[in-house]
């Protein structure tokens, strides 16, 4: 538990102070990978699907969160309903390339991650510490299951490289969380999502590129 507190620390550490240099730089810097994709990506019409589809993923837990500082439970229903939706969405275009037994076991995994992100949320609006690490932890968990799982899918994947990268953005969860429970000005809220943003659209990217590679036939 301890050593899964100080992972996770030293990501959010790194993601507020020092800039994202806890992953890999394809993974952790997020803007700088980004350009380098748009340039000439391999598997355009792939690296365009899997952006939206993850941005899709930011999107909708941020609008739960939104929902529920704002004590909104119809809003945040809305939101989660469409958390599941896009964890389906991706799963599915997973179930492409893979079948649907490694689709299901995805969408499972993400359903993981996203558990660990509500419980995140509600916790840091209900001022309750303990629910928040233990949410933290589980997250930290859920990440290396989610990268042992990717890595033994495709051998352009490495596990330590996607676990940083996972890390790291849970890390722009709890940041977001975070600011939102402090009523922090909206300059600096505006700033987080700007980069966790970026930062989802280089796992995206690591992803597309993967798949890529191991299927250059299929991908375009």
């Amino acid at each position: 538990m301890k050593m899964k507190m100080q992972t996770l620390a030293i990501a959010c550490a790194a993601l507020l102070g020092l800039g994202f240099s806890v992953a890999t730089p394809a993974l952790a810097q997020g803007h700088a990978h980004a350009a380098t994709t748009q340039a000439a990506p391999a598997a355009p019409n792939l690296h365009k699907a899997m952006r939206a589809l993850w941005h899709g993923h930011v999107v909708t837990t941020r609008d739960y969160a939104l929902a529920v500082f704002a004590n909104d439970s119809a809003a945040a229903k809305k939101a989660e309903d469409a958390v599941v939706a896009n964890a389906k969405d991706i799963s599915g275009a997973v179930a492409g390339f893979y079948g649907q037994p490694a689709g299901d076991a995805l969408l499972k995994l993400l359903a993981g991650h996203w558990g660990a992100v509500k419980a995140l949320t509600d916790s840091a609006h209900a001022g309750n510490k303990a629910g928040e690490e233990k949410a933290l932890n589980d997250a930290v968990a859920n990440a290396g299951e989610i990268s042992k799982f990717l890595a033994g899918a495709n051998p352009n994947w490495k596990e330590a490289d996607l676990n940083s990268g996972l890390v790291a953005h849970f890390g722009h969860h709890k940041s977001q969380v975070d600011l939102m429970a402090e009523k922090a000005p909206q300059d600096k809220q505006d700033a987080e999502w700007k980069a966790m943003q970026a930062h989802m659209d280089a796992i995206a990217d690591v992803l597309s590129d993967g798949i890529a590679k191991q299927f250059p036939d299929k991908a375009n």
